[in-house]
């Protein structure tokens, strides 16, 4: 090949973030029901990548699904713990105590998380999840086009 000037592309293994299971899967409790008839009855959430003048940026945000208001959120340069954790203090100083909401999410690491999912657990909000690799479970990701 060398001699014919011929070379093969190496191609660069892309990217993946799939950690195992990290933690607890919560039932889907949405089961694909994205209206609310109520504020902060049913909120959605997702981190989302995107490049901006070069650089990627993690976007976390709470949709509510009574309007599509957006909560809260948190944009950060690393999708960690912390982004998720900041985005939900946010939005838990917006709501009063037991409102019995549901906060439906990917199953992420993330969301997956014993603190993540105690902080739900003392603001006594209960935790949903989609199907793994069911994109159709989780509405957010139709949602974020409108952003």
């Amino acid at each position: 090949m060398r001699k014919m000037g011929i070379f093969c592309r190496v191609r660069m293994k892309k990217y993946n973030s799939f950690r195992g299971e990290v933690g607890r899967i919560a039932p889907n409790l949405l089961e694909r029901d994205f209206k609310a008839d109520k504020p902060n009855q049913k909120w959605v959430t997702d981190v989302t990548e995107f490049a901006l003048f070069g650089t990627k940026l993690y976007l976390s945000p709470i949709l509510d699904l009574f309007n599509g208001e957006i909560v809260s959120y948190n944009l950060s340069y690393h999708p960690n713990l912390n982004q998720v954790t900041d985005m939900l203090e946010k939005a838990f100083a917006k709501i009063p105590d037991n409102t019995n909401l549901i906060l439906h999410s990917d199953q992420g690491w993330q969301y997956q998380h014993r603190h993540y999912q105690k902080m739900l657990k003392d603001k006594r909000i209960r935790q949903s999840m989609s199907r793994k690799g069911n994109c159709l479970d989780n509405c957010l990701g139709s949602a974020k086009k409108s952003l």
